[in-house]
Order: structure tokens, then C-alpha cells, then sequence
């Protein structure tokens, strides 16, 4: 679940600073392998134990093609949820909510998660267990590990995999998962696994695969170490004044909730909390939806680092949770893959930070967007148009 690769995203990991020091990468397989195995002798594992660990150990061509095959990040909020979160899914939601009503009450109980949340995670992950992805686990782990795009932050998962192989959790060659090293039905890393693994069932093993309660109480454990907020919610739609302050909108900035309220800020369901901080996002600008991102939003960025996706997966958890279809508004066009590129150009140009120029709106783009906005005059709502565009 740290990565919510399921179907659609990327990963998103934490490292360690002495591995991300210590992992390198590239040249011959075979060279970079012979280091892998020493690194986890010298870590504690028996010589035996690695080599059986790693007889098979191969990389594979179909992982990195997934890694690069990021186009459903390019849609915009509005299209991308209406694409992933379909009546199906949701009438399997609420089925799936019923059918494990006791389980959601021990993740609610135990760790403050929704059973929503979860709902949320598991439908997008693995369509509740039906998708969960057929690709050799430790062969996905070695081959992220020795490209040099990321190496840093899938090695540390190749001695976690060993771990759990030494416990008999784990089979290098028959374990399978997402692209990026995932595992079970909401697809969680061999790392996470290792540090948040709950026996849901009671059956003595976690099994994430094939036991629900096992994958639902193993994300609701990860989500508290995480950070989430028993109690307080999470993503919540309302309306703004057309003459409100554009550019005190973002993640960037956070309010409490009454001070939103004082602006004309107002919710569509339920009541805004009050005494939260929370950040006003518009993922399609000014004129499109808009919703108070309260503390626990944040924790959805741990996992991954789509804007867009961590949006509409919030957002589907509200709908599991008796929110109504949010209201999509007219927003301004947006920009077409050529124009987003060249607009990052444009900005970068001008000294901003827009990370790689790959036509996807991310945090860095947004926060450069909104900036050049306020210095143009222009609504500050950090949606590029043909109009920035032009004026750039």
C-alpha cells in the first residue's frame, strides 16, 4: 500500500540514508549481484541462505517498461476519477463493507482507520483482491535495485524479501505482485510487510494474498505508523466564492477550518471541522471541484506522489463513506501533453524547480504555475491554461 501500484501509479518509497549511500548500480548483472549477496552477509544472513534466496535472480525487461509507462498521470482529476472509480466498483464497496463489517470494526477500533479508507485502497489496488499483478516479486525488487533510476529506494526491499523468506513468508519463485515489489490484495511492500503484518484471520500466518482481514488490518496498522488521525477526516468537498483569494489555495497553505468558513468557504456534505487546519485544493483550477484537505489527506502522500491520484483516491473513500458525486463545475481547459511540456520548459527556464519534463502537472509544477500567475496578474489557482501559456 506505501506505493498504491495496483492498476494505475507509481511508487513512491522511503530509504534509508546509509543504503541510498551504499546501493550501486548498472554495469553487469552478475558483477552488481555478487554485491547484493555479500551486503546481505555482512547484514547477518547465512551464505546458504542467500545463495538458495537468489538462485533464480534475473531482471526483467517488463518491469522497467512499467516503470516508465506513466500516461494515466497526464488526465486531469475530473477524468481520471470518473475513469477508476466506476458503479461497479462501488456497489462492490459496499458489498465488501458488509461482508467484512467485523474486520473494518477492529481497523477502526485498533488503528483509526475508516472502513472507507480501506475500501478506497483495496478497490484501486486490486479491484478487492481480483487484480493483484503477475510479476515475479524479488525479480521486479533486483531489477528496480540495479537500474540506476531508483536504485536507493528498492534495495533496502531485496533484504526485506529475505527476511520474510527466512520466515517462510516468501518464495522467490513463486511470489508474485505489482511491478514495483507489491504484494496482496492492497499491495504492500516486502519492508511494510515485514514491519505491519497483521494474522487478521488467526490463522498464525499473514497472508495477504489470499486473506482479507489479513491485507485490511496490515494497511489500517501502516496507515496509523503513518500518521493517521483516529477520528478526524481526511477529504471533504465544498464550494467557494468566485472572489476568493486564488493564491492562498494549495498545499502549500493551511488554514483552520473556521477561517476557510469566514471566507465563504462552505461544505456540499456534512460540516466543515472547525478547529482543523486544512488546505483548500482546486485540482482543476478556480473553476472546477474544490475540497478542504484536512491532516490526515497528508498521510495519503506517504504511499504515493500523484496529485491527482491521491485526490480522487481520497475522494472515492469519501463516496464509500456517504458523500455524493462531487461536482465537476466547468473548468478551464487544460493543456495538451505538448503544451504542458512546453510550459514546464518555460518555467524551468525562469529558474523554477519542475523536476523532469515529462507533461505531467505535479507538486513542483503546480507550486511554479501558481507563482508565475500572481506575478502575471492571472487567477492564482495553479491550473496552467493556454492563457499562462501564452503570457510566458
Amino acid at each position: 500500500m506505501r506505493s498504491i501500484i495496483g492498476i494505475f501509479t507509481a511508487v513512491m518509497l522511503s530509504a534509508s540514508p546509509v543504503l541510498a549511500a551504499s546501493a550501486p548500480c548498472g554495469g553487469n548483472f552478475n558483477s552488481w549481484l555478487k554485491g547484493v549477496k555479500k551486503e546481505a552477509v555482512a547484514n547477518g544472513h547465512s551464505k546458504g541462505t542467500v545463495d538458495k534466496f537468489l538462485a533464480s535472480a534475473r531482471q526483467d525487461s517488463r518491469t522497467l517498461k512499467a516503470d516508465r509507462a506513466q500516461g494515466v498521470f497526464k488526465l486531469g482529476f475530473v477524468d481520471f476519477s470518473r475513469r477508476v472509480i466506476s458503479q461497479h466498483r462501488i456497489n462492490n464497496g459496499r458489498k465488501n463493507g458488509s461482508k467484512y463489517a467485523s474486520v473494518f470494526a477492529r481497523t477502526e477500533r485498533d488503528y483509526g482507520v475508516p472502513a472507507g479508507v480501506l475500501l478506497a485502497f483495496w478497490a484501486l489496488e486490486t479491484d478487492f483482491g481480483a487484480v493483484q499483478g503477475d510479476f515475479n516479486t524479488l525479480t521486479s525488487l533486483l531489477t528496480l535495485s540495479h537500474d540506476c533510476r531508483r536504485p536507493e529506494l528498492f534495495r533496502p526491499q531485496i533484504f526485506a524479501a529475505l527476511e520474510l523468506y527466512e520466515r517462510g513468508d516468501f518464495s522467490p519463485s513463486k511470489t508474485t505482485g505489482a511491478w514495483a515489489g507489491e504484494i496482496g490484495m492492497v499491495q504492500m511492500l516486502p519492508e511494510d510487510i515485514l514491519h505491519n503484518g497483521v494474522d487478521g484471520d488467526g490463522d498464525g500466518q499473514v497472508k495477504l494474498k489470499t486473506s482479507a482481514p489479513d491485507a485490511l488490518l496490515s494497511g489500517a496498522k501502516m496507515l496509523k505508523g503513518l500518521g493517521w488521525r483516529k477520528g478526524e477526516p481526511w477529504l471533504q468537498e465544498v464550494t467557494v466564492p468566485s472572489n476568493l483569494d486564488w493564491s492562498n489555495t494549495g498545499l502549500t497553505t493551511k488554514m483552520l477550518g473556521r477561517d476557510w468558513a469566514k471566507q465563504g468557504v462552505k461544505s456540499r456534505h456534512g460540516k466543515i471541522s472547525t478547529k482543523l487546519p486544512a488546505s483548500l485544493i482546486l485540482p482543476q483550477g478556480r473553476n472546477g471541484p474544490a475540497f478542504l484537505a484536512y491532516p490526515n489527506f497528508d498521510v495519503y502522500f506517504e504511499w504515493n506522489q500523484s496529485f491527482v491520484y491521491v485526490t480522487t483516491a481520497a475522494y472515492f473513500a469519501t463516496r464509500l463513506s456517504g458523500a455524493p458525486v462531487f461536482d465537476a463545475g466547468n473548468p478551464d481547459a487544460g493543456l495538451s501533453d505538448n503544451q504542458m511540456k512546453a510550459l514546464q520548459k518555460k518555467l524551468k527556464r525562469k529558474g523554477y524547480d519542475v523536476g523532469k519534463i515529462d507533461g505531467i502537472l505535479g507538486a513542483k509544477t503546480r507550486n511554479a504555475v501558481q507563482a508565475e500567475q500572481k506575478r502575471l496578474g492571472l487567477p492564482a489557482d495553479a491550473w496552467p491554461t493556454s492563457a499562462l501559456l501564452n503570457k510566458l
